[in-house]
């Protein structure tokens, strides 16, 4: 199908132009007039407690429910006090500049700290980009006498999405993309050559993004979308296109006319990017396992894209090279690149070199490749799971800002508090026990004073208790969840009420449980899929085996390296990362899946020349010796390039795509190096004709040639 589909796409090149172009010229369009209403929140599907909190508080307290997402504006002045005649001019002007940007509403006063220098307002922000002038007017308002700052909810929104935005553009736009061009350039010795495969991704992410403006019409999609879409949309349409390109340059080299070299392109790295990309597909699939929005929008933009890369991998870049030929090799690098694909070539005798030497002594290499890996491995131990909240946006940031003052001024008078609701029970004794209740947060010291709401008519009584700090900080998450699992139970065992635990940190620990409980049902969904597919692809129930077992370990060596920088902090301040004291949630998971994706490219990419190898030869050391020979700079190729793009995330300032960014490059650095030039030859070589042992009770599994044998290529 593949061979077919390069041949008419390459025999009628401008009806493919023609058809790819429309798809842009449609996706440009719904970009410009359909890509909005992105949020930066991430909730969980279904009825989590904090869901079922915020359902009985609308019902029985509309008034609250409506301002329960409010944002406060802090106005300190060291000179002044709140009811000096200076501090109240002063407020009443900046509440006129507020509210003369008609994006606020609700607003009230607060509280007034203790020394009577800073006064606390609420207010209510109508939408994330509302909050950009309300940000402005406290930006000017503040200085001289008067210190002012904002954060909450919208602003916090806001901020975070408008530095997303930022990272987009200067990490992976300004910085991953040229540096993944150079890396091209220097793989394929010919600007031109490196030119394609960075038009086939630029297109297939402006395609992706005009169907994710489709779909956020219908559902509701997280703003990181963009994001993720962008960066994956780098890394495998470059790879796809490096793959398909490489491989005709090779067919050309060893005398095949223009078309036949195209169709042999097709008939081999197109049937390699096909499995391989639907392998990617089926390992992200797993992601919507996961039922919180961010998981579902990070899957969906990166399977997305994925498509569209192998579409065009597979149809306009047959027509392409159809249209430039020989000219494909246009600007050429002095020296580099001229014998790409030869086994004979400098660069393939230095990785047969490589190999051979492994095989030699393949259970030494094993045991000291495989022993590095788990010692990088090791510090997973120490991993541990949350959020990143507004305290560790950049600090230049209004809303980081604000919450800095915040803390300073009224450490337990958080925009975002606790709701606990208590729905039936006798009336008097609920009330009694959420009177008590309340005394005990304020004693133990990481809640504020809280107030009590009652509504006779739905039996629904209402302990809104503001949290010490980050909403999302481990501390506040420790707290609610131990309010959750010990004090409400041992607290209200009489009083027949059903209690629940609310607001924007009983939310996030809810996030938390939906990411992490269903992890080992994506794993068993990832790592089977993974192992059914490379088994009919390589009819070896082993290969399938150790590629899934490589995989794992790459994985691991990148959960252990990454909770080693971040968590311990260990070379943090080299990359420019900042020291948590946890990895976001999403970032495990999402990273086990994408890595296990992207390595596949590599897997199937390299099994797939072996295979063909051995089919002609029956040797497995001289089909593992002259496959890695053959790909190895193809591979580690499309792997830096990998590394840069997402080298562009790491650059960013939001700590969560540092954190992915980092997993992703490190992981994928060490699998087409260590994993691919060591590891998989030296099991590879002990196995020897094992490696393709196939049961004969599987022997009815259709045979799924991923690259056709030469044989039969023409």
């Amino acid at each position: 199908m593949t061979e077919r589909l390069a041949r008419a796409s390459a025999a009628r090149p401008r009806r493919t132009f023609g058809l790819w172009g429309i798809a842009v010229l449609a996706a440009l369009a719904l970009i410009a007039t359909s890509l909005h209403g992105l949020s930066s929140n991430s909730h969980v599907v279904g009825k989590p407690e904090s869901t079922k909190a915020a359902d009985a508080i609308a019902r029985a307290f509309p008034q609250t429910a409506a301002t329960a997402k409010q944002d406060v504006v802090v106005v300190t002045s060291r000179r002044y006090t709140v009811d000096s005649p200076q501090f109240q001019a002063f407020a009443k002007s900046l509440a006129a500049k507020l509210q003369a940007t008609g994006n606020v509403s609700h607003p009230s006063p607060a509280a007034v700290s203790p020394d009577k220098h800073a006064a606390l307002v609420s207010l209510l922000i109508g939408s994330d980009s509302g909050a950009a002038p309300v940000e402005k007017v406290v930006e000017q308002a503040s200085g001289g006498a008067f210190d002012v700052g904002i954060t909450g909810y919208r602003t916090a929104n806001h901020d975070f999405g408008h530095q997303s935005q930022k990272d987009l553009e200067t990490g992976e736009l300004a910085f991953g993309l040229p540096a993944a061009l150079i890396v091209l350039v220097l793989v394929f010795g010919a600007v031109v050559a490196g030119l394609v495969p960075v038009l086939m991704a630029i297109l297939a992410i402006i395609v992706a993004l005009g169907l994710v403006a489709i779909l956020s019409q219908a559902f509701e999609l997280s703003v990181f979308i963009v994001n993720m879409l962008t960066g994956m949309g780098l890394a495998l349409g470059i790879d796809y296109s490096l793959f398909v390109v490489s491989r005709y340059r090779e067919e050309r080299l060893l005398g095949f006319a223009k078309d036949d070299a195209i169709a042999l392109a097709g008939a081999t790295a197109s049937r390699a990017v096909l499995f391989s990309g639907s392998t990617f597909v089926v390992a992200l699939i797993g992601m919507f396992i996961v039922p919180t929005s961010i998981m579902r929008s990070l899957a969906l933009g990166a399977i997305l894209v994925g498509i569209v890369s192998v579409a065009a991998a597979l149809t306009l870049l047959p027509a392409l090279l159809s249209v430039l030929g020989d000219r494909v090799d246009s600007l050429r690098v002095p020296i580099l690149g001229r014998n790409l694909g030869r086994a004979d070539a400098a660069e393939g005798r230095f990785w047969r070199r490589i190999v051979d030497g492994v095989l030699r002594r393949p259970a030494l290499w094993l045991v000291v490749a495989v022993g590095a890996m788990l010692a990088a491995a090791s510090p997973i131990f120490g991993l541990h799971i949350g959020a990143n909240g507004v305290s560790t946006l950049p600090s230049n940031l209004p809303s980081r800002q604000g919450h800095d003052l915040l803390q300073r001024t009224f450490p337990v008078q958080n925009p975002e508090p606790v709701r606990i609701v208590a729905v039936g029970g006798k009336a008097a004794t609920v009330h009694s026990d959420l009177t008590q209740l309340n005394h005990r947060l304020v004693d133990e010291g990481n809640f504020g004073v809280g107030t009590i709401q009652r509504s006779s008519r739905d039996g629904i009584a209402l302990l809104t208790v503001p949290v010490r700090g980050d909403v999302v900080g481990g501390s506040a998450v420790s707290a609610v969840r131990d309010l959750r699992k010990n004090v409400i139970p041992s607290m209200f065992d009489t009083s027949g009420a059903q209690v629940y635990v609310g607001g924007i940190t009983a939310e996030n620990v809810d996030y938390f449980d939906a990411v992490t409980n269903p992890t080992p049902y994506v794993l068993l969904f990832v790592l089977g899929l993974s192992f059914i597919l490379l088994t009919v692809a390589f009819r070896s129930i082993v290969v399938a085996l150790v590629s899934v077992l490589l995989n794992l370990l790459s994985v691991g060596a990148a959960y252990g390296l990454l909770t080693l920088v971040f968590l311990y902090g260990d070379g943090a301040g080299l990359f420019g990362f900042q020291h948590t004291h946890v990895i976001d949630a999403w970032v495990p998971l999402f990273l086990f899946s994408v890595l296990f994706g992207l390595s596949m490219d590599y897997q199937v990419f390299l099994m797939s020349r072996i295979k063909e190898r051995y089919d002609g030869s029956g040797s497995t050391h001289g089909a593992v010796s002259d496959g890695v020979a053959t790909t190895a700079r193809i591979i580690t190729g499309a792997a830096l390039i990998i590394v840069v793009v997402f080298a562009g995330f790491a650059a960013g300032k939001l700590v969560m795509f540092q954190q992915m960014g980092f997993g992703v490059a490190v992981a994928l650095l060490l699998d087409a190096t260590v994993i691919r030039s060591v590891v998989l030859p030296a099991m590879l070589g002990l196995l020897d004709r094992r490696s393709w042992y196939l049961p004969r009770w599987l022997d009815w599994l259709p045979h799924v040639e991923v690259e056709r044998p030469a044989a039969t290529q023409v």
